[in-house]
């Protein structure tokens, strides 16, 4: 039924005294909002390997009308409709997937065009438009389900948001295996290359995540025989200890791994695999609607980044980009990583590295071509130096969202991050900034049973307080290259079962009691060497990175202050004396080990 017709209806029922229709009975399909729709629609049978590339020859984009606005979302070849489950690489169904963000009637139109050059995507407007069965009708959206927080959007400077209920994102995640997608029950994924460079960790085999299967649950998601209960487990396990974001990446041709990509074949770049790309999305479903976890699409690697158009945005890197929004730009909370280690560097020097000019072609193609406009990022080199050296050109550019920092050492953090979040702003063109890196590379953050000792205390102070303390937006830990459990060879997330804890901790203070996003850094309040977060006159957030004791300056306070004091590593907080502002105080931690200390009004 398309939308005048509906609106006829409605308007005949008025007219004559008659309630109106239902309008979610009169409708097409009705949805909460924020839930996903799936389209299919019935078009020309063809397969991922037929003479005329479906992939390059075929354009889908359906646009979807809300009152007076339309949103166009990209479409896909999607072979038989069920590729994730059949394996099939052929078939004649093509697909959208929507996620509505308000409430009320909708419209689709799908569009399918066919171009002159079926090496080249059609335009918008160009070729020939194919008829597909149902290429129109109507959307009822109903009001979101109980607890829907809605998707991630930026409208704060340095956080993200959940845009139904207005709450503040804080990232606390895992980086390793950065390979996390090269999993044995995936179709099409192989290792193309065993040739690591000399001194870095070596991929031994696909990921099984076997040490996961039991965190399974029955009536969790598997596909074909079975398959998928070590990922699922795995995420599982990572979900329940409160971590919220999972780093990968979607292509590590001649990379690190050699053992992730959606294509076909690893030297195939433009024809994609319809069942792998399935099945990761029945996962990243699952991440998303069941888990709640943001998912951390890294698009290249350092080794890659001038594999597609030479590192332009040509048709290959545009056909990849376009996939990946087609497939799983629906989901609520994403972020589109440009590259890993991305820019020039002594060690990818064979295969070059992306200009700023390129760099900022990716991030404009996301600001034209992502329906969602979902948060853009772009990962960093480990050296201060070579950081702006390589990012400074770019300060200003409002459709890069922020940094991805790779840190080569843990007591570079706070101010790394401060540094960025300060010369960003300055610049007019505010970055997030997150910590998703940390060195040295080889080591990154110990498993909990690394001896004779580990680092997790220090990398809990100097990296995730210290970069919330900066107003950063949280952290994602690397696991190193030698390791047990290392970034490539990454099976058992217990192995730094601590450091989830801790992690959950921290983040759950600050949405508990730190109004962070009304703050900013203040370290000049505190002792050298300690941090401050704070609304001067309102609110302080001491923190004491070893203990001891802080001089804190509360001369913009006035009358008394209450004072409570969390335990850095478990997140408990007890109450402090209380204190009267406008005067200079001295806070001492109440036992060994790092604490921060909340004053307020």
């Amino acid at each position: 039924m398309d939308r005048l017709l509906l609106f006829t209806l409605l308007a005949l029922g008025f007219a004559t005294g008659c309630s109106p229709a239902d309008p979610s009975l009169t409708t097409d399909i009705s949805v909460a909002k924020w839930q996903k729709i799936s389209l299919d629609f019935t078009g020309p049978s063809t397969s991922e390997q037929a003479t005329v590339n479906p992939f390059t020859a075929y354009r889908l984009d359906v646009h979807f009308t809300h009152d007076d606005s339309t949103f166009t979302v990209p479409g896909y070849f999607a072979a038989d409709g069920d590729a994730g489950a059949t394996g099939a690489d052929s078939g004649n169904v093509w697909r959208v997937n929507f996620r509505p963000d308000r409430e009320g009637l909708w419209s689709w139109e799908a569009v399918l065009r066919r171009g002159e050059d079926s090496k080249v995507l059609p335009a918008p407007q160009g070729g020939e438009r194919i008829n597909l069965t149902g290429q129109t009708g109507t959307i009822w959206v109903l009001p979101p389900v109980p607890g829907e927080k809605g998707r991630l959007v930026r409208q704060h400077p340095r956080y993200l948001q959940w845009a139904e209920t207005g709450e503040y994102f804080l990232k606390g995640g895992a980086d390793s295996p950065e390979n996390f997608l090269a999993y044995k029950d995936f179709d099409g994924t192989y290792r193309h290359s065993t040739d690591f460079r000399d001194g870095e960790n070596k991929a031994e085999g696909l990921h099984h995540y076997s040490a996961h299967e039991a965190d399974w649950q029955l009536g969790n998601l598997t596909w074909g025989d079975g398959k998928g209960k070590g990922i699922v487990g795995a995420v599982n396990y990572l979900a329940g200890a409160g971590i919220n974001s999972v780093y990968f990446l979607t292509m590590n041709i001649n990379g690190d791994g050699k053992d992730v990509w959606p294509y076909t074949a690893h030297d195939e770049p433009l024809r994609f695999d319809c069942s792998k790309l399935d099945q990761w999305e029945m996962l990243f479903d699952y991440m998303d609607d069941e888990l709640g976890m943001m998912l951390h699409f890294v698009l290249q690697e350092t080794e890659n980044e001038t594999l597609l158009d030479g590192g332009d945005t040509g048709p290959e890197r545009s056909l990849y980009f376009r996939e990946m929004v087609a497939r799983f730009g629906h989901h609520r909370a994403i972020t589109w990583n440009l590259g890993e280690e991305n820019g020039p560097n002594a060690w990818s020097a064979k295969t070059g590295a992306q200009t700023n000019a390129q760099q900022a072609a990716m991030a404009a193609w996301f600001a034209q071509h992502d329906p969602y406009q979902n948060y853009v990022s772009l990962h960093t080199h480990p050296n201060e130096e070579n950081r702006r050296k390589i990012l400074q050109p770019l300060l200003g550019d409002g459709q890069l969202g922020g940094l991805s920092l790779q840190i080569d050492a843990p007591q570079f953090c706070h101010d790394v991050t401060k540094y960025w979040i300060d010369a960003t702003a300055a610049a007019g063109a505010p970055w997030i900034a997150t910590v998703d890196e940390i060195g040295p590379w080889y080591r990154g953050l110990d498993p909990d049973d690394a001896a004779p000792y580990n680092n997790q205390d220090s990398v809990r102070a100097l990296v995730l307080w210290g970069n919330l303390m900066a107003g950063g937006a949280g952290a994602e830990w690397y696991f190193g290259a030698y390791n047990a459990h290392n970034d490539l060879g990454m099976e058992d997330w217990r192995s730094r079962e601590e450091a989830w804890k801790w992690t959950s901790a921290t983040l759950a203070f600050f949405r508990q009691h730190v109004p962070f996003a009304e703050m900013e850094s203040h370290d000049e309040l505190v002792t050298a060497g300690h941090f401050c977060l704070a609304k001067p006159g309102n609110i302080y957030l001491a923190y004491l990175p070893f203990g001891g004791e802080t001089t804190l300056d509360l001369s913009a306070a006035s009358g008394d202050l209450q004072v409570s004091w969390v335990n850095g590593k478990t997140g408990k907080v007890t109450p402090g004396a209380a204190i009267t502002g406008g005067q200079k105080v001295v806070l001492t931690a109440p036992e060994p080990g790092d604490y921060g200390v909340l004053v307020n009004k």
